[in-house]
């Protein structure tokens, strides 16, 4: 009995501190969605995951790089992923139940469970054509094919103004919207499927120049009338737009324009739901901003990330852990993005 009593107490011991040694080294596991690889936010966001795979002990961020912008807001406010691409326009939109969330009935109560991190500027909206395909402003597009982003995505809503009020046109009556996810159009666009290609992205866009490389192209932007265009300044009121200017010779040879060309800048960022711990993202913000230099070595165009502007054009509150960071690094906190519940 003896004897019984001493292996019971061995392997109870043993599993013990199995149990121990498992929970010590147990890693916490974080889902994150964003747009497709090749996207400005897909940068942005795998290298933020990255850096706090490799500097915040015992945490793994998994990055899902499928679906839109707006689904991924309603998985994180439900609490089916911890991190996200938010946008001011698209929070704007769940807030208030309007647009792609005029369905979703609980869209306005779900938007209280999301968290900003940081924001950052996802790029200025790049409309484009082929150089040989009859097109020589956005007035000629009457029957033609049209990219203006992935169905039920916040960029299309943009992207749909723009091609409308600079043209003068009707989306799916004077011209066809063509519906893709941002990698298979820019694949489609180069095999030709349709006329006019638009993708809000950083300059120089790594899938911009992948085009501009064999193909001669035409780069539009927008005038003084196009900005008083009932549709564009509509989309100017919204947050989280600027006004901003494009030089497309980054592109190239290829290029026809032979000068600058002005667009809508959109600014995005990094949101995560409420219930994610304070210090699991006051150690994620503090080591993506403490190894900036990291970010910025990834892209030339990455060095637009800045730890003074990243609370530009945010209206969702802060999560408080990284209001915490921020805090400690001097910065000011606007009041409506001190979190209340």
């Amino acid at each position: 009995m003896k004897h019984w009593k001493k292996i019971m107490g061995t392997a109870a011991l043993s599993a013990a501190m199995t149990l121990t040694i498992g929970t010590a080294s147990a890693k916490d596991f974080y889902k994150m969605s964003t747009l497709g690889p090749g996207s400005s936010p897909y940068v942005v966001m795998s290298t933020f995951a990255k850096i706090a795979n490799q500097y915040v002990p015992d945490t793994e961020i998994q990055v899902n790089a499928t679906g839109v912008a707006t689904r991924h807001a309603l998985d994180a406010a439900r609490g089916k992923i911890d991190f996200f691409m938010s946008a001011a326009s698209v929070h704007h939109f769940m807030s208030k139940g309007i647009a792609m969330y005029k369905k979703v009935e609980e869209a306005p109560e779900l938007s209280k469970n999301v968290r900003g991190i940081l924001n950052f500027p996802i790029g200025v909206y790049h409309i484009m054509t082929f150089a040989d395909s009859g097109i020589k402003s956005m007035k000629d597009i009457k029957g033609r094919k049209v990219f203006v982003g992935p169905p039920a995505g916040a960029a299309k809503v943009i992207a749909t103004a723009m091609a409308e009020g600079m043209s003068g046109l009707k989306a799916g009556e004077d011209f066809e919207t063509v519906n893709l996810g941002w990698g298979a159009a820019s694949q489609a666009f180069q095999d030709r499927q349709f006329d006019v290609y638009i993708n809000p992205t950083n300059a120089p866009s790594p899938i911009i120049s992948q085009i501009t490389l064999t193909n001669a192209v035409t780069f539009f932007g927008l005038d003084e009338a196009d900005f008083k265009a009932p549709q564009v300044a509509k989309q100017m009121k919204l947050p989280g737009r600027t006004l901003e200017t494009i030089d497309v010779s980054v592109y190239g040879d290829n290029v026809t324009n032979k000068s600058p060309v002005q667009s809508i800048g959109s600014w995005v960022g990094i949101g995560t739901q409420k219930d994610v711990s304070e210090e699991a993202v006051y150690e994620m913000t503090k080591a993506f901003w403490e190894h900036l230099d990291e970010v910025h070595a990834v892209a030339p165009w990455l060095k637009v990330i800045q730890l003074d502007t990243a609370l530009e054009e945010m209206n969702m509150p802060l999560h408080p852990g990284a209001r915490k960071y921020y805090e400690e690094k001097g910065m000011a906190i606007p009041g409506n993005l001190v979190a209340t519940n």
